[in-house]
């Protein structure tokens, strides 16, 4: 009996040993910072999509749907929350060890193993925690953050006014023209700078959405600069962040709205959400 024991004792012993091994040989041929198969070899792909917060609470994990009403204290706190937790990290970044993060001029990424800071302040107003991301407003809507799903070695291909699509809104490719005339370096076939960003675009997604959305602002721009691109899993990396204020959207009526990212590399899927995310807005009476 003791005899079996033991061998079944260095018998378990040699094969976790030598799984153990294999384990260490296979770790030995991975990067921890940069995946073997990226773009189009990767499960992902090469076409970021769009997320939303605040998110719905998650007793009903398919809803898309942001109701609240303004005066309901209690109601907007959990939004409010919602939004203090998502920026969380943001903060916390911003409090810890910075020694690789740069300021950055529009569309210019930094240098190798750096990144760019990312920094909310009062420029994103009425999008911020002490204005209760203006959700508590009695004559605006609220603030709806978005963000661009992280692609590792993605790089957007940009848009200027001889390369805008037809579908692209009107109100977007005027906003691109003006930058480009504002922008534009006298006798220079350059970009500027101001144009290499991912641009975003919020709109009711029926014909009476349209009418009930209401105006709406983008902070700090409207889109995610160029210098945040590509993401390389680098050090106190933050995704870029766009903050949709809805200015006046009608009350007591569902609002379907799609938002979209804009570039030459980016493909647009209703049905798959590819490019775009989907949500309601309802600001009750």
């Amino acid at each position: 009996m003791g005899k079996i024991i033991l061998f079944y004792i260095i018998f378990y012993a040699a094969l976790i040993g030598f799984f153990a091994a294999l384990l260490a040989v296979f770790y030995q041929t991975l990067d921890m910072k940069k995946p073997k198969w990226q773009l189009d070899k990767s499960v992902i792909g090469t076409n970021p999509g769009l997320g939303f917060r605040p998110m719905p609470p998650l007793i009903d994990v398919e809803s898309t749907l942001i109701r609240y009403k303004y005066d309901n204290r209690g109601n907007i706190q959990y939004w409010k929350e919602q939004l203090d937790d998502f920026l969380s990290i943001y903060k916390a970044k911003k409090d810890g060890n910075r020694t690789n993060v740069e300021s950055c001029i529009q569309g210019v990424s930094p240098a190798k193993d750096k990144v760019c800071e990312l920094i909310i302040d009062a420029s994103w107003k009425p999008c911020l925690p002490e204005y209760f991301y203006s959700f508590n407003s009695s004559k605006k809507g609220p603030c709806i953050f978005l963000k661009l799903n992280k692609i590792y070695g993605w790089i957007p291909e940009y848009y200027n006014s001889s390369s805008m699509p037809k579908n692209m809104p009107p109100d977007l490719q005027e906003h691109i023209r003006e930058l480009e005339k504002n922008y534009s370096i006298h006798g220079s076939s350059e970009m500027p700078n101001v144009l290499k960003t991912v641009w975003v675009s919020c709109e009711g997604e029926n014909p009476g959405d349209m009418e009930n959305i209401g105006p709406v602002i983008y902070f700090p721009q409207r889109g995610f600069g160029g210098q945040y691109f590509p993401f390389l899993n680098q050090d106190n990396y933050l995704s870029p962040l766009v903050a949709v204020s809805f200015e006046s959207p009608t009350r007591g009526v569902t609002i379907n709205i799609e938002c979209k990212a804009w570039a030459k590399n980016i493909y647009h899927d209703r049905v798959d959400r590819r490019g775009s995310v989907h949500f309601e807005l309802m600001v009750d009476y």
